[in-house]
């Protein structure tokens, strides 16, 4: 069996007078495909850094094998003094490749992103693409990865899916992106009360054996102060006649009440309800035909829907494919340049978008939900003391009169949550709530959504939630198309919405090819001189003949395409007759994968053609 790549003895860790980490034990070997997973605060990322050599532990000790590569990808990464993206990338190299950076240049082009871009203007995603690229070009034995899909849309997620199927190293994750980690993961490191439980099984079987683990410590639990119980009895009633004989059994109580007192309490579940509003109208929305243009760039053209009280629609899309845009027009936030909104009657609107710039960081968390007026919240029946509805939302009474400015990110959009959900609504507009959310907080969202009477439009790229509460899913494509589809994201994935997007490489391969000079530098190789600037590359007849054959190609498998869509995008036509639904279904992912052959195959040769 090979050694360890890293193992993990007895740490302890303190912020300040809190027990962080006590008596900890992991270990790591060749092959792991681990997820790291816990509640906000219960040090994490803390560990993460610790394993990187980051962090000096309190006590114990950490072994790294000496011949294998780490590399750690920290939640909130820096380019440092990097002039251009391409020396970032670059800069995560193994020693023996360092000057192969037509590694890092193709990694570039994979994600779309240019060589020459200077780091310190990259975006939080464009940022977070890059290092993910500074992290794998190197090829590590092992990955320490914290929220590697923070800023990511979908697209980018399902190639750093494929990217991790793919690893040969080792990885470490923290995400609290549910889907990807049932995914990527084959086990699973539960970071609890300051002890590590290990599942030698991927996320997807993490719910069930926590579950088992706790019912199985409280029972013990209850075992024990029975035992305690009885002990005390006998200690009340037995010890005068025999006092000197049986001091060694008085010893044995205190240490069972001692080991009771410290022993950990489990850490309690979210729980909470929504303020609910008069009902609306039966219609929400009704949108007709509308379309919105910025410049030359259309971001949305000609789309119709009917939202009606009770729908929950989800919205996804790439990130800047006009996914805000379009919900803002649907709320008569934005009018559009074509088209017309009608809303409903009776609306009460709530819009959640997650902007912890709107907390004020000096207040008190208190206050943040009481807004400063006395000690309760809510209305009626449903009135509760500020601190009995922060225990709610998984904060303490000493929590409570903290200023926000010390609670962390995730923590900051939890409380952001608890004040916002203390306002009636019936109309529900969430715009990326899942931000830096732990666990808990997802599954009490999740409650909170589902158990909700009113109508609500999530954009997410939480795709566990989306399937979970959503009832249909609009998709944005960029390019001015959005279509709506039955069910969440697997069903509208299942009808082949997303077939184009996620490709695998996330889109960025067919961007990429867009660029073909930045291309050819990337292939060139040591012994090969890349062809003159702006010479075109002569195509062979039979690809002349190819590429003015393939225009027309696409134009006949879109119009194909549209077809099955308007067809699919009939509710009634599964119940009428599920046959037809499954064929037409199955037949629109095929032509939705030819279509993207199709575009690749053009996109390549008109690269050629224009220059190679």
């Amino acid at each position: 069996m090979a050694a360890p790549l890293l193992s993990a003895n007895g740490l302890t860790f303190h912020l300040g007078d809190k027990p962080l980490f006590d008596g900890l034990d992991l270990m790591v070997q060749p092959g792991d495909r681990l997820c790291l997973v816990g509640r906000n605060g219960a040090g994490k990322s803390t560990l993460l850094k610790m394993l990187a050599g980051l962090i000096e532990p309190d006590g114990g000790d950490i072994r790294r094998r000496s011949d294998a590569r780490l590399v750690y990808l920290p939640q909130a990464p820096e380019p440092g003094d990097a002039a251009r993206v391409l020396d970032y990338v670059a800069g995560g190299l193994s020693p023996a490749e360092r000057d192969a950076t037509h590694l890092a240049e193709e990694w570039l082009d994979t994600l779309g992103l240019a060589h020459d871009a200077d780091p310190q203007t990259l975006s939080g995603g464009e940022l977070r693409k890059a290092s993910l690229a500074r992290a794998l070009v190197g090829r590590p034995d092992l990955l320490l990865l914290d929220e590697p899909t923070n800023h990511l849309d979908l697209s980018v997620i399902a190639w750093l899916e494929g990217q991790l199927a793919r690893f040969a190293g080792a990885f470490v994750v923290i995400s609290h992106d549910r889907a990807f980690l049932e995914r990527v993961s084959r086990g699973t490191l539960w970071l609890d009360r300051g002890r590590i439980r290990r599942l030698d099984q991927g996320f997807g079987a993490f719910a069930d054996w926590s579950q088992k683990v706790l019912e199985a410590e409280a029972e013990a639990n209850d075992k024990l102060d029975k035992r305690i119980a009885e002990e005390t009895r006998w200690s009340r009633e037995g010890i005068t006649a025999r006092r000197k004989r049986n001091q060694g059994r008085l010893r044995r109580l205190d240490a069972l009440r001692a080991d009771r007192a410290n022993r950990p309490a489990p850490t309690g579940k979210a729980v909470a309800q929504t303020t609910e509003a008069a009902k609306s109208g039966k219609l929400v929305v009704e949108a007709r035909n509308i379309a919105k243009r910025y410049g030359e760039r259309t971001v949305v053209a000609d789309f119709s829907t009917r939202i009606h009280r009770g729908d929950r629609v989800g919205i996804i899309g790439p990130n800047g494919a006009g996914k805000t845009t379009l919900v803002k027009m649907l709320t008569g936030a934005l009018a559009p340049d074509a088209g017309t909104v009608r809303l409903g009657t009776n609306l009460d609107l709530l819009s959640i978008d997650q902007r912890r710039s709107t907390l004020d960081l000096e207040a008190s968390v208190w206050d943040t939900v009481t807004g400063g007026r006395g000690d309760m919240v809510g209305e009626g029946a449903k009135a509760k003391h500020a601190v009995s509805y922060l225990k709610d939302f998984l904060f303490t009474a000493a929590q409570a009169k903290s200023p926000v400015k010390v609670l962390s990110g995730g923590e900051q959009n939890r409380l952001l949550l608890a004040r916002e959900l203390l306002k009636p609504c019936n109309l529900m507009v969430l715009d990326e709530p899942t931000n830096d959310l732990d666990m808990e907080t997802l599954e009490l969202l999740e409650e909170l959504l589902s158990d909700f009477d009113g109508t609500i439009i999530l954009i997410s790229h939480d795709r566990a939630l989306l399937d979970h509460v959503v009832t249909s899913t609009i998709m944005v494509d960029g390019r001015g198309g959005a279509v709506e589809y039955a069910g969440g994201f697997s069903d509208a994935e299942a009808q082949g919405a997303v077939a184009g997007w996620l490709d695998g490489s996330g889109g960025a391969a067919r961007r990429a090819r867009k660029k073909p000079a930045a291309k050819a530098g990337a292939k060139a190789g040591a012994g090969d001189a890349p062809k003159a600037a702006g010479r075109a590359a002569k195509l062979s007849y039979q690809e002349q003949r190819t590429l003015d054959a393939l225009p027309g190609e696409i134009e006949k498998l879109e119009g194909l395409i549209a077809k099955l869509e308007a067809l699919l995008a009939d509710p009634s036509l599964y119940e009428r007759d599920p046959a037809r639904f499954d064929k037409a279904t199955r037949e629109l992912a095929r032509l939705q994968a030819k279509l993207a052959d199709k575009e690749d195959q053009w996109l390549t040769l008109e690269a050629r053609r224009e220059g190679g």
